[in-house]
């Protein structure tokens, strides 16, 4: 048995903040403590009460005055995009074929995906990250190689590769049968195997052929448990081009619709310029729309409207879209989330933004049981943040009054130097990583 208790002061959601005074939504114990037992949560509460709990040799990592919380959730990016981050001045197709589909292709290359995928999951870990939700690219080596690292390093991880037969470069295409028969296979091989999640993956419309489609249906009806994920209405040419693709559709989300890859397991990157109608068959369907504030801004694709989303009460998540997203860190992307709702007319509250990053994004990937909140049970995956790592903040920090304006000032300044620790499963993983490569 291996148990350690992880001190400091502990923030956890139990439901979703109805406004910047609503304490019920959250547990914070200011001398808080965390008991885990066997990689998952025993108790949390404060530590005079946990630390009776715990056996008499137990560990105690005390990370006072940081904040404990739950690893946080990305539930949209590339990994075959971890070094193409930062391509200089294009829009959503021309990055596609100018950049990505180049990067891409050297994922054919068994040895050149797992390094990268080594990279990738050490920037997730450096940056607070515990879960995220992937595309790996249209070869099988680059799922291996995604999660042989995901399990190495012990992490709930979702992924799969992207299924493309048409408009990409010949050396990124499939074929409608073997993209199933690919899929299936990995499917057999990852999904379930510890914490790994498989997600069919057609990347977009514009990229899978009506016959590819077909075969998504399949895959989709033959594996209930799987995610879907793919993308919808990032880009006004990209709508334009779908679409002609598909004329018999109503709308872009029409063609999904048809094929029936809509379900509450299906997570849509973007949603950007959707009709009402098409937000309400996301509401209709449990679909979840992916909000990619970093990377809508990058691409200048747009600004994602929330409260449309909160009316029809469609499900949403939020993630970093790297590559075409500037950075891994979740927190950096909620500080673009509050501005680009700010634009919007739209408020996003420090605490929104904390239960976004945790128990929302867990909840929108219905595995809230498992990790978003550090109840009882729940996996021991945990971040624990530094709101004073840089000189800035630590002034900055002198004169907050609030747990709310720490939050915020987390949000809108920090970046990985403010993550201290970060526990899989139980395990510090963080400054492991860093020994490693010093």
């Amino acid at each position: 048995m291996s148990e350690i208790l992880i001190r400091g002061r502990v923030l956890t959601f139990v439901a979703e903040p109805q406004g910047i005074d609503d304490t019920a939504s959250y547990r914070y114990h200011e001398d808080g403590a965390v008991l885990v037992r066997d990689g998952k949560v025993v108790d949390t509460g404060d530590y005079a009460v946990i630390s009776k709990l715990a056996g008499a040799d137990v560990e105690v990592a005390d990370h006072r005055p940081s904040l404990v919380l739950p690893g946080l959730i990305d539930t949209h990016l590339h990994f075959p995009q971890t070094q193409a981050i930062a391509s200089y001045g294009a829009q959503l197709l021309e990055w596609l074929n100018t950049y990505i589909f180049v990067e891409e292709q050297k994922f054919a290359d068994a040895v050149h995906a797992a390094a990268v995928a080594d990279r990738f999951f050490d920037e997730l870990l450096s940056n607070g990250t515990t879960t995220a939700v992937a595309y790996c690219s249209v070869h099988p080596e680059s799922v291996d190689a995604y999660f042989t690292a995901a399990e190495a390093r012990g992490m709930r991880m979702v992924g799969g590769k992207v299924m493309m037969d048409r408009n990409a470069p010949d050396a990124l295409r499939d074929t409608p049968q073997k993209g199933y028969d690919e899929t299936k296979a990995l499917i057999g091989k990852w999904h379930g195997r510890g914490r790994a999640h498989y997600a069919i993956s057609p990347r977009f419309a514009i990229t899978s052929t009506p016959e590819q489609m077909e075969m998504s249906q399949a895959l989709v009806a033959e594996n209930p448990t799987c995610y879907v994920q793919t993308h919808l209405s990032e880009n006004h040419d990209e709508i334009a081009f779908a679409t002609s693709l598909y004329p018999e559709a109503k709308d872009y989300t029409d063609i999904y619709a048809r094929y029936g890859l809509l379900n509450e397991r299906m997570l849509l990157g973007h949603c950007i310029h959707l009709s009402d109608r098409e937000v309400g068959v996301l509401a209709e369907t449990g679909s979840v729309a992916v909000f990619c504030p970093t990377s809508n801004l990058f691409l200048g694709s747009g600004l994602f409207d929330r409260d449309r989303f909160d009316k029809a009460g469609a499900r949403w998540s939020v993630a970093t879209d790297v590559g075409a997203g500037t950075s891994f860190s979740m927190l950096e992307t909620m500080d673009e989330a509050y501005k680009v709702l700010h634009l919007r007319g739209q408020k996003l509250t420090p605490f929104n933004s904390f239960y976004r990053m945790t128990l929302g994004n867990a909840r929108a990937l219905g595995l809230e049981k498992h990790i978003g909140s550090l109840h009882a049970g729940a996996d021991a995956d945990i971040v624990v943040l530094d709101s004073s790592a840089k000189p800035a903040m630590e002034y900055r920090m002198r004169t907050a009054k609030s747990l709310m304006e720490e939050l915020f000032i987390l949000q809108t300044m920090g970046d990985d130097r403010c993550v201290a620790e970060v526990y899989v499963a139980g395990k510090a993983m963080k400054t492991k990583a860093q020994r490693a490569r010093a």
